[in-house]
């Protein structure tokens, strides 16, 4: 049995058990931990393995939210970009992103039914338009904002910079918003950021709510197969596009979720990263939905689609990566983008609210926690987190503590505005006396936000011998990262630990290095190392689309 789990057996009463380890899950439960709150966070998966991995990697304040009058939830969000950038700032960073414009007035009518209350559905969105639109973005960003305010550039000053681009432009318009390198490694740093502040926040991945009865829940050990009970007072539903399900486990009907699928591709295009340069393309399809690319490691990450879905496990499936390619070639149409340059896709199912809007874009982003009350066979209440955006995790997190210690009839104790994220504690302070070249040093620091004492440790884990299946990891660093960063699977190491998987690095050869080297650490048999390969080749293949070749 896992240290963490045994733990549970001999302290089964837990004032908050969080369900689901995404985003919101997990910056819910730093926001407790910081107040004192003994909380306990389970995921049957991996920590931000479903919707909090398959985002686009950007950190915006919602631009087009603007359209639906969401003035609150935009400036919101423009607040908590604000913060991470400042409290995370080895993985958040500025983004440049530019706008080809079609057209001068396009739009404006659709623009107004929506904020008379008669929704229409949007359609390419001219100058005038979008100016307004920067505008007022900049002003709800505050003078306080650290990135600067839009500007336009001509068709003419637009095709000298980036001369793939469609020549029917008559103009662009260039903004800021922020990128995230590593999501899940920021989720992984806000687990341990709970566990320090207060010992008695836990958090365990692959452990699965079983049932729930009277004041109890079940939870299963998905790595050992065992079970144990705890007694929450209060549990929280962070489970996202898997809200109703989970409620239903736990003996309560709900209807709160109507999801929408969001599928990305990944593609191995020198000429396209090229003509993207460090920032981000942002324009309409044909259909009136955003569509956005732009550089990561190397690769150029496309998406996203938004289509209603039922089902929590959906996958991106060959409509929408033709749709997702399609789109790209009205950005760049003189460069030749198709399926094969795709070297990897993901889909995320949005936990959005249930709603009757005319189309899915015009479903809000803003975040709510309905809760359940005591009954029904169980004793505590439940709350759901329904909806939300990465953005602003730390304002829904804060929203439902404050709610949860009114509860408990706890006082709050700290405020998390301004609290930096693991390693954004002193970034970038390098550790001395290392014998590793400065670049070496600072690719470690932005690649793992570790900050300079979990770095110095990780320099004494080993050899510092390159992978030779991957030039951009060590050996080093796989084993510290198998030793304490939670890794149960392989499939955690390469899709949530780095960033093996998304760029399309991962060969046979590879995996099978890997399992070698974390072996004696999750004290694996060969039997397990070669199942645990089959396991990823599968995964591999079935959600993102990638075929090894045997």
């Amino acid at each position: 049995m896992r240290p963490g789990y045994a733990l549970l057996r001999e302290h089964p009463d837990v004032s908050v058990l969080i369900v689901g380890g995404g985003i919101n899950g997990i910056g819910l439960l730093r926001e407790l931990a910081l107040q004192g709150v003994d909380a306990l966070l389970v995921d049957r998966s991996d920590f931000c393995a479903g919707t909090s991995a398959a985002m686009t990697r950007v950190i915006h304040g919602g631009l087009r939210y603007l359209e639906n009058a969401e003035f609150r939830l935009v400036r919101e969000s423009l607040r908590e970009r604000n913060r991470l950038l400042r409290n995370a700032p080895h993985y958040v960073k500025p983004l440049p992103t530019t706008i080809p414009i079609f057209s001068w007035t396009s739009g404006i009518i659709p623009t107004i039914r929506n904020f008379l209350g008669w929704p229409a559905k949007p359609g390419n969105r001219g100058a005038l338009l979008i100016e307004t639109g920067l505008t007022l973005y900049d002003l709800l960003a505050g003078r306080a904002s650290p990135l600067p305010k839009h500007r336009f550039r001509s068709r003419r000053a637009a095709l000298a910079l980036r001369p793939a681009l469609n020549p029917e432009v008559i103009c662009t318009a260039t903004y800021y918003d922020a990128r995230i390198t590593y999501p899940e490694r920021l989720c992984l740093e806000l687990v341990q950021d709970a566990e320090a502040a207060f010992p008695k926040a836990r958090a365990l991945n692959y452990v699965r709510l079983q049932s729930a009865a009277g004041d109890t829940v079940v939870l299963h050990d998905e790595v050992s197969g065992e079970t144990c009970e705890v007694r929450p007072r209060i549990v929280v539903n962070a489970t996202g596009a898997w809200i109703d399900c989970t409620n239903r486990g736990l003996g309560r009907e709900s209807r709160f979720i109507g999801g929408t699928r969001g599928s990305h591709v990944v593609l191995d295009h020198p000429e396209l990263v090229e003509a993207t340069g460090d920032e981000m393309i942002y324009f309409v399809n044909r259909d009136g939905r955003i569509c956005i690319f732009y550089a990561v490691g190397g690769k150029i990450i496309a998406g996203a689609t938004d289509i209603p879905t039922e089902d929590p496990e959906a996958v991106c499936d060959e409509v929408e990566v033709d749709y997702i390619l399609e789109a790209m070639r009205l950005a760049f149409p003189s460069i030749r983008v198709d399926r094969s340059h795709v070297v990897f896709r993901f889909c995320g199912v949005r936990s959005l609210p249930r709603s009757d809007a005319l189309t899915p874009g015009q479903i809000s982003r803003d975040h709510s926690f309905p809760v359940l009350a005591p009954g029904k066979g169980v004793d505590f209440p439940i709350y759901s987190l329904v909806g939300g955006k990465w953005t602003t995790f730390r304002a829904l997190a804060e929203q439902v503590a404050d709610e949860i210690l009114r509860v408990l009839g706890r006082p709050r104790i700290c405020d998390s505005a301004d609290l930096p994220i693991g390693g954004g504690k002193g970034y970038p302070k390098m550790p001395e006396n290392t014998g590793l070249p400065q670049q070496r040093l600072a690719t470690l620091l932005e690649r793992y936000g570790t900050g300079a004492d979990r770095v110095a440790a990780y320099l004494q884990a080993g050899p510092d011998a390159p992978l030779s299946g991957h030039s951009g990891y060590s050996r080093r660093e796989i084993e510290f990262m198998a030793r304490h960063e939670r890794v149960v699977h392989l499939d955690d190491l390469i899709l949530r630990r780095t960033l093996m998987g998304m760029l399309g690095e991962v060969s046979l050869p590879l995996l099978e290095e890997l399992a070698t080297i974390v072996s004696p650490v999750l004290e694996w048999s060969q039997q397990d190392a070669a199942a645990e390969v089959e396991r990823t080749v599968e995964l591999l293949k079935r959600v993102h689309g990638v075929i090894l070749a045997r």
